[in-house]
């Protein structure tokens, strides 16, 4: 058997390669290698599969947040409201602008942010909210909206790692994750589920005086050029990567359902295991799987790492240290006991390899060896 991989994509390269190959071998013909046409085909064609009414490219997706919030307008000393358990892309942007995040705990079983800390967390200073759609499926949008409206703030959508999950509002109605809040924000990072060949990234949003703001901010804050009507940044999603993605973004559908393929049979070996909690999944939302994301009880999941890696399985803690508990963060004063939920799920959470080209043989003997550990 082949070494695993936690994502394998040179194995999914291969799959799509002569398209691949073609649609890079057109941009290099071209030679046209910044604001390519393939960069607004590839931006309307998001647009349809997603049911944003604008996606604007840009060049990652920490840019992304960053732009997003320099759209809505967020001055220094403004609070935004931002889950601890999540990556530090998320909260770095809220800082580089000289904003101050407000942390809340998530939920135990779904990692997504729990909506009852939003109002501990609300002040007269408070801007936004940035719920963050972690590990593959959408955060309670139907509660963040209701008190979004309530307190008169904006939302702002991470949705990096739940690209094409799908949110069901109580009346029925659906939408895409990225697509529900005043601006959704995503990244095209490789190991993502619609990932690019280096860093790439988008903005979504059903606004069209937003769509234009993030188009400007993100094109050194003009509309003509030489013509700076604000202050700006330089973030383009260059010709190549464009070209790479709207490859990719035509199997997206068929990525998500072998991610879910590979989650119910982890849930299936694993279910019954007394030390091991399988991930939750949402009744209001489908569940991508950019990441398969177990509990390990009992203080042993470093000790279940150091078994699987010694075997040749690799795992990943997505994420050994909550937010508020970081150094870089230890200004904005918080401690220890704050976020109990999140301190905790740091010590138990181990994700397992999950991938769009993972055979039954190489995942069996993932299983096997999870298994042995427990025995």
């Amino acid at each position: 058997m082949s070494t695993i991989q936690m994502v394998d994509l040179r194995a999914q390269y291969e799959r799509i390669k002569p398209e691949v190959d073609q649609a890079i071998q057109e941009v290099l013909n071209s030679t046209a290698f910044i604001n390519g046409p393939e960069v607004k085909l590839f931006a309307e064609e998001l647009s349809q599969y997603s049911g944003a009414k604008f996606v604007i490219p840009c060049a990652n997706g920490t840019d992304a947040l960053q732009i997003a919030m320099m759209a809505l307008g967020f001055k220094p000393g403004d609070e935004v409201i931002v889950p601890t358990f999540t990556y530090v892309a998320t909260v770095e942007v809220i800082a580089l602008l000289g904003l101050k995040p407000s942390f809340v705990d998530v939920l135990p079983d779904t990692y997504e942010l729990d909506p009852k800390g939003l109002e501990k967390a609300l002040t007269s200073k408070t801007v936004g909210i940035v719920p963050v759609h972690l590990y593959g499926q959408c955060t309670d949008m139907e509660g963040v909206l209701a008190f979004a409206k309530k307190n008169n703030l904006k939302v702002i959508e991470d949705t990096a790692q739940a690209i094409g999950a799908v949110y069901t509002f109580s009346n029925g109605t659906k939408a895409q994750a990225g697509t529900i809040g005043d601006i959704g924000t995503t990244s095209f990072f490789p190991s993502k589920n619609l990932g690019c060949f280096g860093d790439g990234g988008a903005m979504f949003t059903q606004d069209p005086e937003l769509a234009e703001r993030l188009r400007m901010i993100a094109n050194h804050g003009q509309k003509k050029k030489y013509y700076h009507d604000s202050i700006g940044v330089n973030s383009r999603l260059d010709t190549l990567q464009a070209a790479v993605l709207r490859v990719k973004l035509r199997h997206l559908d068929k990525y998500s359902a072998s991610r879910n393929e590979v989650a119910d049979r982890y849930d299936e070996a694993f279910g019954t295991l007394s030390m091991v909690k399988i991930p939750k999944r949402a009744k209001n939302s489908t569940h991508v799987f950019h990441q398969y994301t177990l509990q390990i009880e009992g203080g042993k999941r470093d000790e279940l790492k150091a078994y699987l890696q010694e075997k040749g399985v690799p795992s990943m803690v997505y994420y050994p240290v909550p937010l508020h508990l970081q150094n870089a963060y230890r200004e904005f004063g918080y401690n220890e006991g704050d976020f109990p939920v999140a301190e905790s799920l740091c010590k138990k959470v181990l994700s397992l390899p999950i991938h769009t080209e993972m055979n039954p043989d190489e995942q069996e003997f993932i299983i096997d060896t999870v298994k042995s550990f427990f025995k």
